[in-house]
């Protein structure tokens, strides 16, 4: 079933450099149906947002300041999110935001059983990281975007093939230095295994990792496919097998130390 998504955005702590590439990730995930983005618009940090809001069909909703140096839009943004929550128009809610203060925000959603995207900064605290179903840094999809837009202006023009800006991938070895990553990777293939052999579905483990890491993403590491840095890892067997009642390849992985 689609999602129906609600987008809500803490102005305040999200960059405009980043706004389009935000929408454009959340357009994969479903159809959205409201888009706003909470702030005091007269202040002089959010002056340039107008334009961008426009071309993007946001809606601003306007929270004054009452108090210097306190962000304002917190209380309206949860307030709204839990009259769009409760008209029960959708199962999928988007909060854009570095804040910690959204973490029960999110954790109220999730126990109304509707998806929580987050999408923020690097600094965002773990808690609300972890309350939400999937977390997206905004400096992966900036770089992605810029990244597919010089490509695109590069074909053009003929210009070098590989572009600076796309995310470079991590080499093996930086992957498996990565000691947090390599133990995700060995547990969901133990944890999903079904057979004494090892094999695991690739879709399966990539599920559990969300449940267990709502901020990970292939993506973080430079690869489009959570395949492609398995293999490079070189710890893992994979193996691709082409389903017979569609054209689908379904993908597995099993630890080379239980099977060498």
């Amino acid at each position: 079933m689609e999602k129906k998504l609600a987008v809500l955005i803490d102005a305040e702590n999200t960059q405009l450099s980043a706004l389009e590439a935000i929408m454009t990730e959340l357009s994969k995930y479903g159809y959205i149906i409201v888009k706003r983005a909470y702030g005091d618009w007269a202040a002089p940090a959010l002056k340039n947002w107008k334009n961008s809001m426009n071309e993007l069909a946001i809606q601003p909703v306007q929270q004054f300041s009452y108090t210097q140096g306190k962000n304002s839009s917190d209380a309206a943004m949860i307030i709204d999110t839990m009259d769009l929550l409760y008209s029960n128009k959708f199962n999928a809610f988007a909060l854009v935001s570095s804040d910690s203060d959204f973490t029960k925000l999110a954790t109220r959603l999730k126990e109304s059983q509707v998806h929580v995207y987050g999408i923020g900064q690097r600094k965002t605290p773990i808690a609300f990281r972890n309350a939400c179903d999937d977390f997206l840094y905004i400096d992966v999809l900036k770089t992605l975007s810029n990244g597919e837009e010089d490509k695109a202006a590069s074909q053009t023009r003929q210009a070098k093939e590989n572009d600076q800006t796309q995310p470079a991938p991590y080499s093996k070895q930086q992957l498996c230095m990565d000691a947090k990553l390599i133990h995700m990777l060995r547990n969901a293939a133990k944890e999903c295994s079904e057979e004494d052999n090892g094999w695991a579905s690739l879709s399966l483990c990539g599920s559990l990792i969300k449940r267990q890491c709502p901020d990970f993403d292939s993506r973080n590491y430079g690869y489009a496919k959570l395949s492609t840095l398995i293999e490079t890892t070189k710890l893992f067997e994979v193996k691709k097998e082409k389903m017979k009642s569609s054209n689908h390849t379904k993908i597995y992985y099993r630890d080379k130390r239980k099977h060498s």
